[in-house]
């Protein structure tokens, strides 16, 4: 009962952080509060995050006050078709010392941080695309045959514009898994935009401070990971997971129609961390199903794909995942 009790306690201690933590990043990324948590959800989980938006919306705002808010070593790269795998993890070079003796010495690239942008990723070609599959996965890199570990926490933040696709390279489906969850960023609503309007105009622009460092964001993804996740909510997370795979049994007809391949076991795990940090960050001691509905489109959109037949016929993934977990939903609720 005591280590219940004192459970109970810290996770409402950390409720109150992230509270304050959401306080302060709405000083300078207005609104768009869904946002928000979920990227504080991918830090939360100890996961990376790719933001799809069109330009101006304040994706790169935003993940530059995370770095202030959460206390972390930001790092930034501009993708562009020129990048070289080098320009992200660094290099050797040859260096002559005072005596003329010469060693190489390692040149650390921006990954060497704790919270990484990865601005407009898909602008860069695969091989340097994949310079970051290594880093994502592992919080690894190896150069000239030697790891080297990572900043503690390390997260990436990749942006991605929807369109101007001329020129661009679609992310692979083994560095789409890495990430824990896609988050699309829309328009403001017009009471938003005016609140950023005039916020942004003036001699003066609210200021982000910190209210985590990179230890608390570690104790806070241990305390996450400890909190309960009742068995009803994991059978829905497994239920929902196995619908979407079109070849199995408890597909739908209309998963089979229109999925392509379906998300695996690594779509599960992300689910049973974000629905633990949308409960977190909802002020609640475990999640519920209706935080595994609201996770689903997040986690899953990016890890499956509709056949050619379906995006010939309008289908949306959005819209299919949205079937896929009332009809889940439905059957959980009549069980």
């Amino acid at each position: 009962m005591a280590e219940s009790d004192a459970l109970i306690a810290e996770i409402e201690t950390l409720g109150d952080h992230l509270a304050l933590a959401r306080d302060s990043i709405s000083r300078r990324f207005i609104g768009q509060e869904r946002v928000v948590d979920l990227v504080l959800s991918a830090l939360l989980c100890g996961g990376h995050g790719l933001l799809i938006g069109l330009p101006g919306l304040g994706k790169t705002r935003l993940v530059d006050t995370l770095s202030t808010v959460m206390g972390l070593d930001g790092g930034r790269v501009q993708f562009t078709p020129d990048l070289m795998p080098a320009d992200i993890i660094g290099s050797e070079v040859l260096d002559t010392t005072q005596d003329g003796t010469r060693a190489f010495r390692f040149i650390e690239g921006p990954v060497f941080c704790q919270l990484l942008l990865a601005d407009e990723i898909n602008r860069a070609s695969p091989r340097t695309q994949s310079a970051l599959l290594q880093a994502m996965q592992e919080k690894t890199v190896t150069v000239a045959g030697q790891s080297r570990a990572l900043g503690q926490p390390f997260h990436v933040l990749a942006t991605q514009n929807p369109i101007e696709q001329e020129g661009t390279y679609p992310l692979p489906e083994a560095q789409l898994d890495r990430f824990l969850v896609q988050i699309d960023v829309p328009y403001p609503d017009r009471a938003t935009e005016r609140d950023i309007l005039i916020a942004t105009t003036g001699t003066a622009e609210g200021e982000a401070r910190a209210v985590f460092d990179a230890p608390g964001l570690l104790a806070a993804q241990a305390l996450l990971r400890r909190m309960p996740v009742g068995d009803r909510v994991v059978e829905l997370i497994l239920d929902l997971v196995r619908a979407c795979r079109p070849d199995d049994p408890s597909a739908s007809d209309i998963v089979r129609a229109s999925v392509s391949w379906g998300p695996g076991p690594r779509a599960a795990q992300a689910l049973m961390l974000t629905v633990r940090a949308r409960a977190l960050l909802d002020g609640r001691l475990a999640p519920s199903p209706d935080d595994v509905a609201a996770m689903a489109a997040p986690v899953l959109s990016h890890r499956m794909a509709l056949s050619f037949a379906a995006r010939a016929r309008g289908e949306s993934l959005s819209q299919l995942i949205e079937t896929v977990v009332a009809n889940v939903t439905r059957i959980e609720a009549a069980a």
